[in-house]
């Protein structure tokens, strides 16, 4: 019987008594294997990277629904109880809270809504290109589809990327490497669970009978798959994708830069080529000290407390054979075309001046080239990992600021960052992702959660990068739980009272993730 349950934590707001009513209501929805409850069975969920106390964002109870039906039905068990739910993909997203739940303004210990149980890739169409999934297929999943059925389709993805899935990184509107890295540009079509328990399918799904869900994506009328993307509006229980042909040819390339002010002759050389579409895929510039966690432990260059020194840095870079800047990009097409594109972009090299230009045939199996080369073309790797063996004791928070792809804003941005992060005793690893005009800046902040002092230093430097960005009109385009309300206020309050305004209409109980994106209840 559910009474008898192990209840640890109960939903803020809501009494024990309503919750152990709604319990037997979900059992009697998923099955009581499907609801899960008690410190044992919730343990691998209370896991966090963020710089705060875990048990703060401790679930009270996991769902495992296998239906978008069943999904219907919890909703409604949820309004009637006020029960809030928070819903996860795989829950494999590290660096932005993992399967932790909001915290926001008294609304901890939500129920997490898991779905590896909805994991169908319910169709691909090889001729389109196009796929619709379930939220709880991983990139891998999806791969193994693929060549199992030796559908030549390439899939793009994040990395690290196998445990990952589709469906969570684009409603979270994550990047990959290839030329459909802009992931939700790649979104067509979804079905939707609002919190009254009705069931949207956006653009062409609305139509009955179409066969065109999944190639058009606007439909009649305003556009709506936007608005369930970072958002808390409704529980997204089918995707539709584009995938990518595989290409007759396809040339990885390597540039090295030797010194850290060479990032702003980098970007502005890249940057035609890219809006061109001569390089067709998001180009890369990590900085060393991301390079490094992917091949070798920090300690073989430094052990000590606070940031890597620069003296420590430089050696490391010789040693190993790192650049300040290592350059990442790819050529995709027939064999013709890339050996046209690959002329243009030695040229432009060349006339820059700075920079060794490798390519497979020179560095293949190598790392880390092995692993960025594979990532452009949509292989699953875990390499990237290497970043949280860096430092040691499990804290990571990603710091993504979006740019304009100017050379001088790299300067900016980089000094900035590597002032605050040194300040605080942390390194600087960072990359530079630049798609058709922007800049993804994306900095990982890894810091110890077993010790207190570097727990506490990790917050507070999150925090101020946030600020000192942000008056510099700077903001980053995703983050981690603890910072959601703070990033929301960078956006400014017409924004914020917008998406309240759309919360309360489509969920006027606030049952869908309150805290979300700082959207509350």
């Amino acid at each position: 019987m559910t009474t008898a349950r192990e209840v640890a934590h109960i939903p803020d707001g809501v009494t024990k008594e309503a919750f152990l009513a709604a319990l037997a209501r979900f059992e009697a929805i998923v099955g009581a294997h499907n609801v899960l409850t008690g410190e044992e069975r919730l343990t691998p969920y209370y896991k966090t990277m963020m710089p705060a106390d875990d048990t703060d964002y401790a679930t009270s109870a996991v769902l495992q629904p296998t239906s978008t039906e069943q999904v219907q039905a919890i909703v409604k068990v949820c309004n009637e109880f006020g029960v809030p739910v928070w819903p996860t993909s795989t829950g494999r997203n590290f660096g932005y809270g993992t399967y932790a739940q909001g915290n926001a303004k008294g609304h901890r210990h939500q129920v997490v809504i898991d779905f590896r149980h909805m994991n169908r890739i319910l169709e691909v169409d090889a001729e389109l290109g196009t796929a619709l999934l379930e939220p709880g297929v991983t990139y891998q999943q999806l791969v193994d589809y693929l060549e199992a059925n030796d559908i030549p389709l390439w899939v793009s993805c994040p990395a690290p990327s196998a445990i990952a899935s589709p469906v969570g990184n684009t409603l979270d509107r994550g990047v990959g490497y290839t030329p459909y890295g802009e992931h939700f540009m790649m979104q067509c079509g979804m079905e939707v669970v609002l919190a009254n328990g009705d069931v949207l399918r956006t653009a062409m799904g609305g139509v009955e009978g179409s066969n065109s869900w999944q190639v058009f994506k606007w439909g009649f009328g305003p556009y709506l798959d936007g608005i369930f993307t970072q958002s808390n509006f409704g529980i997204v229980t089918k995707m539709g994708l584009w995938l990518m042909p595989k290409p007759p040819a396809y040339k990885p390339f390597y540039i090295r830069f030797p010194d850290d002010e060479d990032i702003t002759a980098i970007v502005d050389m890249m940057r035609p080529l890219r809006m061109a579409n001569i390089i067709p895929n998001a180009v890369v510039f990590a900085h060393a000290l991301w390079e490094a966690p992917a091949v070798i432990p920090r300690s073989k260059y430094y052990d000590g407390k606070g940031a890597m020194p620069k003296d420590a840095i430089e050696r490391m870079k010789t040693e190993e054979g790192f650049g300040a800047w290592n350059v990442y990009a790819a050529l995709y097409g027939t064999p013709e075309q890339v050996e046209v594109n690959w002329k243009i972009v030695t040229d432009a090299v060349k006339r820059l001046g700075k920079g060794e230009i490798f390519t497979e045939a020179e560095l293949g199996g190598k790392e880390p080239f092995n692993y960025r080369a594979a990532l452009m073309r949509g292989g699953m790797n875990l390499q990237e990992f290497g970043l949280y063996r860096w430092r040691g004791g499990g804290g990571s928070m990603w710091f993504a600021p979006v740019t304009v792809a100017k050379g001088s804003e790299t300067l900016t941005q980089t000094k900035l960052a590597t002032e605050i992060l040194n300040k605080w005793g942390f390194d600087y690893c960072g990359e530079y992702i630049v798609g058709m005009r922007d800049m993804h800046h994306v900095i990982d902040l890894l810091f110890d959660k077993t010790d207190e002092e570097d727990t506490k230093n990790a917050h507070a430097c999150m925090s101020e990068l946030i600020e000192e960005f942000r008056k510099r009109g700077y903001a980053v385009y995703r983050t981690n739980n603890a910072f959601m309300d703070q990033v929301a206020d960078c956006y400014g309050p017409v924004q914020r009272r917008i998406n309240q305004t759309l919360k309360r209409a489509l969920d006027p109980n606030g049952i869908i993730a309150p805290g979300k994106s700082g959207i509350g209840a």
